[in-house]
């Protein structure tokens, strides 16, 4: 790989020695204790989710960041790894309005997003909301529905809001939505544009649970009227509350260098056709202020940032088809990226 680009700009003299002190607080940014009353909830939120997905904190852990990071959350997997159970459990612990989208080739836009009827009695068009209005919508085979349906979320997935008939209505906060598809079957589907990728904040898979995972799953097998039920924990205002303090996680200019370092070096590697816009930037920051409160922490540091970095980063990538077809992935490109960034130091690190 060429060599990574390595981001400019003003550095304290502290920099200048190659040293960092992460934790320096600014007078708004969280303070040490609220950062601990922060990660008590996200945990017990996560043990909540856990219960009825076994076995896949992590999966878990980043769908919550993905939401208090105020984004959109795709899960690839193939069939029965627990996608919709993941998604539904989330949607269970908020005391808002959930939908489900089962997206199909002849899925209509009006469909996701409403249509305005002439009511006879009123005299009047009247507008009923689609499933898109909801705290969070669970959009199920995504790459089932055609390209002009796919695009209908665009709007509501960037602006919170969806125009009908030259009114644009919001959708509500908060608001989420958490998109599946299947990689493996290819019969029936139409690929995801760029575009809407990149409205995805994060992009995960789930993967087939470990043997232990696996029995306790079998062991709990029931009625449907027994299966593990995620009651309601959080309420509209309270995951504001979160957005609210996560946003107020300190982040050192060092890491903000880091950051664009990792994003810049995306964009000159080899066999890469299109590298990261400034948009996956403003994603890995969001989610690395989030784990690093999820986390009891008040700042972010490195280790923040190359955890999120794949499922921030690796699906705004295009490959070349030539390297696609040696079997580079966009995946391979984030491992090699890190290895040539230098993170910062910490103080005595």
């Amino acid at each position: 790989m060429r060599g990574a680009p390595v981001a400019k700009g003003p550095v304290r003299a502290s920099e200048a020695a190659g040293v960092h002190t992460f934790g320096e607080r600014a007078a708004h940014t969280l303070a040490p204790e609220e950062a601990v009353a922060f990660s008590a909830r996200f945990s017990a939120v996560s043990t909540a989710i856990g219960r009825a997905l076994v076995g896949k904190q992590e999966a878990i852990r980043l769908a919550l960041v993905c939401l208090i990071s105020e984004g959109h959350l795709l899960l690839e997997d193939v069939p029965g790894t627990g996608k919709t159970t993941l998604a539904k459990a989330l949607a269970a612990t908020i005391q808002g309005t959930t939908s489900r989208i089962q997206f199909t080739p002849d899925l209509l836009p009006s469909d996701v997003t409403g249509v305005t009827i002439y009511d006879q009695s009123l005299g009047a068009f009247e507008f009923h909301p689609g499933p898109i209005f909801a705290s969070v919508v669970l959009a199920d085979e995504i790459n089932r529905a055609s390209p002009k349906t796919q695009s209908a979320l665009l709007e509501a997935m960037e602006e919170s809001a969806v125009t009908v008939d030259g009114v644009t209505r919001p959708v509500g906060s908060p608001f989420m939505v958490i998109g599946t598809q299947n990689p493996i079957e290819q019969s029936g589907t139409y690929r995801l544009p760029e575009a809407q990728l990149d409205r995805f904040l994060l992009k995960t898979g789930i993967g087939h649970p470990d043997t232990d995972s696996a029995l306790a799953i079998l062991r709990g097998v029931g009625t449907r009227a027994g299966r593990p039920q995620v009651e309601p924990m959080l309420t509209p205002a309270e995951v504001g509350e979160l957005v609210e303090l996560a946003g107020r996680v300190y982040v050192d200019p060092s890491i903000l260098r880091y950051i664009l370092g990792i994003v810049e070096a995306t964009r000159t590697a080899p066999g890469v056709t299109l590298g990261v816009s400034q948009r996956g930037a403003i994603a890995l920051l969001r989610t690395g202020k989030s784990l690093a409160a999820s986390r009891g922490r008040h700042f972010v540091i490195p280790d923040d940032i190359k955890a999120l970095a794949e499922p921030a980063l690796a699906h705004r990538i295009m490959i070349e088809p030539e390297a696609e077809f040696n079997g580079v992935r966009p995946e391979d490109v984030i491992t090699q990226v890190l290895k040539d960034v230098p993170p910062p130091r910490s103080e005595g690190g």
